[in-house]
């Protein structure tokens, strides 16, 4: 299982971080409407996926959880590149493995660049250059 934090609609703000129909995303919006004569507060929030860029659109009571992805952000070497692949290594556990280049960033990353690379929900993706 994935790392997951609990945490109501209430303690999110634009740019956290929350499980979206079973993805992690950043929130882009959130909407308070207040409560009518026998129902609840409710919360709409928007997202756009880490790993996808879809935008997703929730609607939830105030008083219901929502999960959080734990989000680790480390550091690697690039040990080399094959096409939009570099294998690079972690800084800490020496651990060596693939991470797909971003689109942005292919003209930069080259063998011996420090990079960093996020681990959402056993999921590793390059962020960007070190030093940037």
């Amino acid at each position: 299982m994935a790392e997951v934090k609990l945490t109501t609609p209430s303690t999110l703000q634009k740019g956290s971080y929350v499980l979206l129909e079973g993805a992690p995303c950043r929130v882009s919006d959130i909407q308070f409407s207040k409560p009518g004569k026998h129902g609840h507060a409710k919360y709409r929030i928007s997202g756009v996926g880490l790993l996808d860029e879809k935008k997703r659109i929730v609607v939830m009571p105030g008083h219901d959880t929502v999960e959080s992805p734990i989000i680790e952000k480390k550091n690697a070497q690039v040990l080399s590149v094959t096409g939009d692949v570099a294998n690079v290594m972690d800084a800490e556990t020496y651990e060596t493995f693939d991470l797909k280049i971003p689109e942005e960033l292919k003209a930069t990353v080259t063998d011996g660049v420090s990079v960093v690379y996020w681990g959402i929900m056993d999921v590793k993706i390059m962020k960007q250059l070190k030093g940037e």
